[in-house]
């Protein structure tokens, strides 16, 4: 009989540890609380980036200081507010926001970065393109001088660490986009980027797993967990309790409310982000873009367009911030002026949480407490980026392998 490996979430994340876990042969079951339909994984820009090598956690955030942080339409806004979590959260990321810590993480991040853009491919290979993935790379627009000398220093560092970038002026971009006017100083291009549909994603996959034996026990909130020693023996529900061999706990920005219950303490904020997406746009985009003076994402998904961005932390919820949503559409026509786009509706903004951890670096291996526990999660904006690394990574760490690379920068108690 096969080791019961039990996965408490079914965001990406979760998925993709899935996906690994029952290609060797493992009983794997999924609990999540909704029915994954919905959430982080379904609204965010879907790129798969090895072009964002910097972590969340830079100098360059500190550097915007007070003006964008306390600032409610700014890009990174922290809503002010006395909560024990985010002071300690707040506290370590500015201990991890200078320059020596940063160079010290990139590495690192840049590594898993290469292997999920790898392994992304790979199952598009084995699960079919169903989910619109293009591998035309991500261009990075900018309007200002200063922003074009910041890009360029980046492009340099990403040649360092081997990755391809071309630059253009804002006349080559335009001939790249036929059917848009851009307004732009120039721009870079990262190629090696993709995108993809992450909702289309997430129902391939959630059928794929349905298909070969993995169980999803979907709309069933955890409750808490039966232990005997060292070891998790059950995962408790309100509809009942799951034995588990293995126990991995990739359950988004709600990680740290269950494992508290294991007496674990994960220092993680919810970073909320929104998009916009329209249906079958005339004139479209060619080209996925980040408008960086504007930290805005633009993603052409066939006929449809999605634009997306921000980093709103003010703790688990679905509040909309009806400014925020209005600063990403004004962005994308100050860059495309002559989009036929209005401003939507409520309804017509989606929102997610992102699950940050103070150092821009995701918690993926084993805790000691327990002999038979995992983490995965913390990925802040690259949850799609680095999720197919994630699930090999966690299969590994499961099956007792080597690891393909080096996980110790995503140490699960590196904060204690």
């Amino acid at each position: 009989m096969s080791k019961q490996v039990t996965i408490v979430g079914g965001g990406v994340i979760g998925l993709c540890c899935a996906y690994y876990l029952q290609k060797t042969g493992l009983d794997v079951t999924v609990i999540e609380r909704g029915d994954i339909t919905t959430g982080t994984s379904f609204g965010n820009a879907g790129y798969v980036s090895p072009s964002h090598f910097i972590p969340l956690a830079s100098p360059g955030i500190i550097a915007k200081g007070l003006q964008w942080m306390l600032s409610a339409s700014s890009p990174f806004y922290i809503k002010p507010r006395l909560n024990a979590d985010l002071i300690r959260w707040g506290l370590q990321f500015w201990k991890s926001a200078n320059e020596k810590r940063m160079l010290r993480n990139i590495p690192h991040l840049h590594n898993i970065l290469q292997l999920s853009r790898e392994l992304t491919t790979a199952m598009k290979d084995d699960l079919g393109n169903h989910f619109r993935m293009v591998e035309a790379g991500c261009l990075m627009l900018y309007k200002t001088a200063n922003t074009e000398k910041h890009e360029l220093e980046l492009a340099r560092e990403a040649a360092d660490l081997g990755i391809q970038t071309k630059v253009f002026s804002g006349q080559e971009i335009q001939q790249m986009e036929p059917e848009v006017e851009v307004s732009v100083r120039g721009g870079i291009l990262y190629p090696d980027d993709c995108h993809l549909h992450p909702g289309d994603f997430m129902h391939t996959l959630k059928n794929h797993l349905q298909h070969n034996g993995v169980t999803l026990q979907l709309d069933t909130a955890v409750t808490g967990f039966e232990k005997q020693g060292r070891q998790i023996t059950g995962v408790l529900t309100e509809k009942g309790k799951f034995e588990c061999g293995e126990l991995i706990i990739a359950a988004g920005s709600w990680m740290p409310d269950v494992t508290k219950s294991l007496g674990i303490s994960i220092v993680m904020q919810a970073g909320k982000g929104y998009s916009i997406t329209y249906k079958n746009v005339k004139r479209n985009l060619r080209y996925p873009a980040i408008l960086v003076d504007d930290r805005v994402a633009m993603t052409p998904m066939g006929n449809d367009l999605r634009m997306g961005g921000t980093m709103e932390i003010s703790g688990i919820n679905d509040h909309i911030l009806m400014k925020r949503a209005q600063a990403i559409f004004n962005a994308s026509k100050k860059y495309y002026p002559d989009l036929d786009l209005q401003f939507p509706e409520r309804k017509g903004i989606w929102n997610g949480l992102r699950p940050l951890s103070p150092d821009g670096l995701p918690y993926i291996g084993r805790h000691g407490k327990y002999s038979n526990l995992t983490l995965a999660g913390g990925h802040a904006m690259l949850g799609l980026s680095l999720a197919a690394a994630t699930g090999k990574l966690v299969g590994e760490i499961i099956n007792k392998q080597k690891t393909t690379i080096d996980c110790s920068a995503f140490n699960v108690e590196r904060y204690g």
